[in-house]
């Protein structure tokens, strides 16, 4: 591959992941202000609580489902990626999780299909339409990142870093950061989301997906049910 296409696989990957594509995920605090609202995040846990994330839930769930959409997008295995679909949303314990994966997937993927129609996102789009497959965020970013020709562990270390950036962001617009606390933050996590990479580029198989991160499905419960909300999740 030449350096030219190299350019254009990163500025793709670069599009999909840039805060301004318009899928939603501002509206998302991935748990933290569930954390808040029952007084158990601060500036002084908030390291922990996004690496207790990364380890236990985004790498072996969304990243994973991310490769492993990535890689049947790119053997045109539909079946196999509407297996891997179904059994991120199977593990997603939060209604408001699931509900939120699924929206911002569908309105990243409709955005994408109008920008960037490859044959992946259109096939996909069809899927979801005909309801064979539910269309949640990190198996839509697989299927568009392969079209793309984004290489997988380049598009799971993006997601997995835009993800980063937008649980730092909701703790700045929460006050339980600043601007320069949360660029230090994503800083320190950095050996974090390389390892979370590492663990989804690890998966092979649907079953491989899974999430155990008990305190934030606490909080998140909790936040379904807050009297006042800042974030959908």
């Amino acid at each position: 591959m030449n350096g030219r296409a190299d350019l254009g696989a990163l500025l793709a990957q670069l599009q999909l992941t840039d805060s301004a594509f318009p899928s939603g995920r501002y509206t998302l605090s991935h748990g933290l202000e569930g954390y808040v609202q029952l007084g158990l995040a601060g500036p002084e846990n908030l390291r922990e609580l996004l690496t207790d994330l990364l380890r236990n839930a985004v790498g072996p769930g969304d990243a994973a489902a991310l490769a492993l959409a990535h890689r049947a997008a790119a053997a045109r295995d539909w079946e196999r990626l509407a297996e891997v679909d179904r059994r991120l949303e199977a593990i997603k314990l939060s209604r408001e999780q699931r509900a939120a994966s699924v929206r911002t997937g569908r309105q990243v993927l409709d955005t994408a299909v109008f920008a960037f129609p490859t044959p992946p996102a259109v096939r996909l789009a069809e899927l979801v339409e005909d309801k064979a497959t539910p269309g949640n965020h990190a198996v839509v970013a697989g299927v568009l990142h392969a079209g793309l020709g984004v290489p997988v562990a380049h598009a799971v270390a993006a997601e997995l870093h835009a993800f980063a950036v937008g649980w730092t962001t909701a703790a700045v617009r929460l006050s339980c950061s600043d601007f320069r606390r949360a660029q230090r933050l994503l800083h320190q996590v950095r050996p974090d989301l390389i390892r979370a990479a590492h663990t989804a580029l690890a998966a092979e198989d649907p079953r491989d997906l899974h999430a155990s991160a008990p305190a934030a499905d606490i909080a998140a419960a909790a936040h379904e049910r807050a009297a006042a909300r800042l974030f959908a999740t």
